[in-house]
């Protein structure tokens, strides 16, 4: 990963400013959700306006003028940001890679490792190591080849992790799977278990553990498609 130095890249290229990253987030979310902009505009003339009428029905309209401007761009802001990261995940979800992509938005703490796992279908299975301990999460398109394929992984993984905890997630809709966009909160509700240091320990001895020899789909996921860090907010943060 590129160091950032003083907002510039190792590169040498300049990290984009806020307003072309909240441009860039618009465009983007505008292809999938194209109402957006107007449902963001509705909501800040709406909040904006019930707390107008609420500063002239009290009488102190100055007041709740200094209020009500802060106010209404927060709420215009937290749907945006909601309704971006939406439109986000639905144009990589079901391509090939879309869980390493929703796992890639966890915070500080969280060691993700793509595809330790494939299959000549495809089928995926990615790891992700922490508090909780191992979480290995599957997604492909065959239920049964996916189960069949997670279940090895988590053999092998137990193997050299003894009584650390080995958790299993599978991607997708059905009954005991999980959403995409729920996929990350999943993963950080998991009960914590072990030590950071523990964590450091863990990591090195899954050093030892290869991936598959099967490499993933190379270019799966749209472009310029930046998924936001750790539940809504506004992407590009």
């Amino acid at each position: 990963m590129a160091r950032k130095d003083g907002g510039a890249k190792a590169d040498g290229s300049k990290k984009p400013g806020r307003i072309a990253q909240v441009r860039q987030t618009y465009q983007m979310a505008k292809r999938v959700d194209p109402r957006i902009g107007w449902i963001t505009l509705g909501t800040i003339v709406v909040v904006a306006a019930v707390i107008a009428l609420l500063g002239l029905l009290l009488g102190t309209w100055w007041v709740w003028l200094l209020l009500g401007l802060p106010m209404a761009l927060l709420a215009g802001t937290v749907v945006f940001g909601r309704r971006a990261e939406r439109a986000a995940y639905a144009q990589i979800e079901g391509q090939p890679g879309a869980a390493a992509a929703a796992l890639g938005t966890l915070r500080r703490g969280w060691t993700v490792t793509p595809a330790v796992g494939v299959n000549k279908h495809q089928d995926v299975v990615h790891r992700v190591t922490g508090r909780p301990g191992v979480v290995l999460v599957a997604e492909g398109t065959s239920p049964q080849r996916v189960a069949n394929l997670l279940a090895q992984e988590k053999r092998r993984h137990v193997r050299v992790v003894g009584d650390i905890p080995v958790h299993d997630l599978v991607l997708g809709k059905g009954e005991g799977q999980v959403s995409l966009q729920k996929l990350p909160k999943r993963v950080m509700k998991l009960p914590r278990t072990l030590r950071p240091a523990e964590v450091s320990e863990l990591n090195f001895r899954l050093r030892a553990i290869g991936t598959s020899s099967i490499p993933m789909p190379k270019g799966p996921l749209p472009r310029n498609i930046r998924l936001p860090k750790g539940g809504p907010q506004m992407p590009g943060r």
